[in-house]
């Protein structure tokens, strides 16, 4: 397996249980111990993978993550004892694509990884914008601005096809409010965020077989949302 990863860990400890993990998956990796170091190593070996602490000796994670993503969309999960929303809402609006609060579980980090990968390599087959989408038994017509599910099509209003749409470009990542709020209405007023939420519910009615347990889109409390691919492992 040739997936190269930079981990950036100061804490011994978590470090070499990150490596340990790496290494029974044969993952190729690199570690750096803090900002500077990270965003150096970022440069040189151009990893296809971040595993990132946010508490580093030099410089805060969220700065390292705005500084990679001036120059770079290196796919992003944070791994951190900050726990907090907003400290989960800072990462993610600068960046970051996942986030693992500490203490963790190895087969936790493994399964975020490979759906990182997964997400890199759908990304890359679809690089000549294929103009359809297709998750299980969701199916997206780009081109023709429908959607099917199980066969049937399924009738969204604008906003609730922009919001699908963003979604299904972005799967496997959480997308903050902020950000859906941005790119579907242009707005980033946490006012706003009500109103997200009932499109999302309504969507969700249109597109989920059970809306009281979705298998399309999770819900990551008073976070975002995010698509998750649903396939075979």
């Amino acid at each position: 397996m040739n997936n190269r990863i930079l981990v950036v860990e100061d804490d011994v400890a978590i470090g070499n249980l990150i490596k340990m993990t790496l290494n029974t998956k044969q993952y190729e990796y690199e570690i750096a111990l803090d900002g500077k170091m990270a965003l150096q190593k970022a440069m040189s070996m151009q990893p296809e993978l971040i595993i990132l602490d946010l508490g580093l000796p030099d410089m805060d994670g969220v700065d390292v993550i705005r500084k990679v993503r001036s120059w770079s969309q290196t796919p992003i999960i944070v791994v951190s004892a900050r726990g907090e929303e907003r400290d989960k809402i800072n990462a993610l609006d600068a960046g970051a694509d996942d986030y693992v609060t500490k203490p963790f579980s190895v087969d936790e980090l493994l399964a975020r990884i490979r759906v990182v990968f997964r997400r890199t390599l759908s990304d890359r087959q679809s690089a000549s914008e294929d103009p359809m989408f297709v998750n299980g038994d969701l199916r997206i017509d780009y081109l023709g601005n429908t959607v099917f599910v199980r066969g049937n099509e399924v009738h969204l209003t604008p906003n609730e096809y922009k919001l699908l749409v963003v979604l299904s470009k972005h799967i496997g990542k959480v997308l903050t409010h902020n950000f859906l709020l941005k790119e579907v209405w242009h707005s980033a007023l946490l006012s706003d965020v009500p109103s997200l939420r009932v499109f999302m519910a309504t969507l969700r009615k249109k597109i989920e077989e059970n809306p009281a347990k979705p298998k399309y889109i999770q819900t990551h409390i008073r976070v975002g949302y995010r698509m998750l691919r649903y396939d075979i492992e």
